[in-house]
């Protein structure tokens, strides 16, 4: 997956600190999630209020994106990203201090949350821009792999909300964060090749081009999808199948971690065959996944097997989008990657508080999953719209790149 001159063709350092950085922004981002079951426990939440609380840093990733794209391209992608992390690292020992104990702070610190999120608008551009178009999947794959963070909230919060108290979490997940800022600082640099700074004006011209429409719906699936289930399985294996808080968390983390690792590898698949093929593929099976998984599994083993095929389709398809937009928007990547990085939060946010309130109305979190199905079908039908346009006017844009 990775040859000699992919190595040669970029600077590794960067890459890597580009994954380190997305790696513990997720985890931060969807650490309200991972240590859902704790606090809907000790603060006496509803269904509905749960499904906000894990919803709510999504949704505040997503509008945040918008922010840092555009930063990305003023000040540069690394600038911007020391900005966001003293920023999350600040709100972490905040929460740590003033030991939030009520529903409206527990909101307002997923809102400060949701700036990890936005490090999605960060990490990639510092990426891509390194790499020539050819390498697009498998860079954008390796750094938006960082998304593999949600395993370790999964794995690590619960537990330490165990020993140490949910309120103690905030303070411990500063540690690692603290010592990530300092390899990014050292090791990240923005590449050569930097696209001139543009008005505010030129950033609207974006949204005229339909293309970009697309790959915002195409992504609110694919990593909306893969976010609002990461953030909501936690509450899912405990409430469905009656697990305890660090038993949901071991189940949550094997579906994440199999969505993360996947998403490099949908991304260098699309190299070889396609962003568009990919694509496709991957919405079929996460939208059968998600609907079997309606049907509620009689076991949390089956519904385990279930999430893990529906997941790691989603990851996949996170990494064949991302195959796709630099060659369309080479030289808009940093408000590209903040647009179509907020709708997958978009996405996310409507995926985990359409549970909550399906859980709250119904009892079942069968209408969240049919509906969060039937987007993807809506993708799928557009993605066979759109297609044979694509492929036959993209030439000036990718340079013989497949899509």
């Amino acid at each position: 997956m990775i040859s000699k001159d992919f190595l040669k063709s970029g600077h590794t350092p960067t890459l890597v600190s580009a994954f380190l950085y997305f790696d513990m922004s997720f985890m931060v981002w969807v650490l309200l999630g991972a240590l859902s079951v704790q606090i809907a426990k000790d603060l006496g939440l509803s269904a509905a209020q749960k499904g906000l609380m894990v919803a709510v840093p999504i949704l505040a990733g997503a509008a945040l994106r918008l922010v840092t794209g555009i930063l990305v391209d003023l000040i540069g992608p690394k600038k911007t990203g020391l900005i966001a992390q003293v920023i999350v690292i600040a709100g972490l020992i905040t929460a740590w201090i003033k030991h939030i104990d009520s529903f409206n702070a527990v909101l307002a610190m997923g809102g400060v949350l949701g700036m990890a999120g936005a490090a999605f608008a960060v990490a990639l551009p510092l990426a891509s821009r390194w790499y020539p178009m050819k390498y697009q999947g498998v860079a954008l794959g390796i750094a938006g792999a960082g998304n593999s963070g949600t395993v370790f909230a999964s794995l690590f919060a619960p537990t330490l909300a165990k020993l140490y108290g949910w309120q103690m979490v905030f303070g411990l997940t500063a540690i690692p964060l603290i010592l990530v800022f300092f390899v990014f600082l050292l090791f990240a640099k923005d590449a050569p090749e930097k696209p001139a700074a543009k008005t505010l004006g030129q950033y609207a011209a974006v949204l005229k081009e339909s293309d970009a429409w697309w790959f915002m719906l195409f992504y609110g699936v694919t990593f909306g999808g893969f976010v609002g289930l990461s953030s909501s399985l936690n509450l899912y294996f405990n409430s469905e199948y009656g697990l305890t808080p660090v038993t949901a968390g071991f189940f949550t983390a094997a579906c994440v971690f199999i969505g993360s690792l996947l998403r490099p590898i949908g991304g260098t698949i699309a190299d070889r065959i396609g962003g568009v093929r990919t694509l496709t593929t991957m919405y079929v099976i996460a939208g059968i996944g998600l609907v079997v998984l309606s049907l509620k599994m009689p076991t949390v083993y089956t519904a385990e097997a279930v999430l893990i095929v529906a997941m790691g389709a989603l990851g996949m398809g996170n990494g064949a989008v991302f195959q796709l937009v630099p060659v369309r928007f080479r030289q808009q990547i940093g408000v590209m990657t903040g647009l179509v990085g907020a709708f997958g939060g978009v996405g996310g946010f409507y995926l985990a508080a359409s549970l909550g309130v399906s859980k709250q109305i119904t009892g079942s979190y069968q209408l969240g999953l049919l509906g969060f199905a039937l987007l993807a079908v809506v993708a799928l039908t557009g993605l066979t719209f759109i297609k044979k346009k694509w492929r036959t006017t993209w030439v000036e844009y990718g340079a013989g790149v497949k899509i």
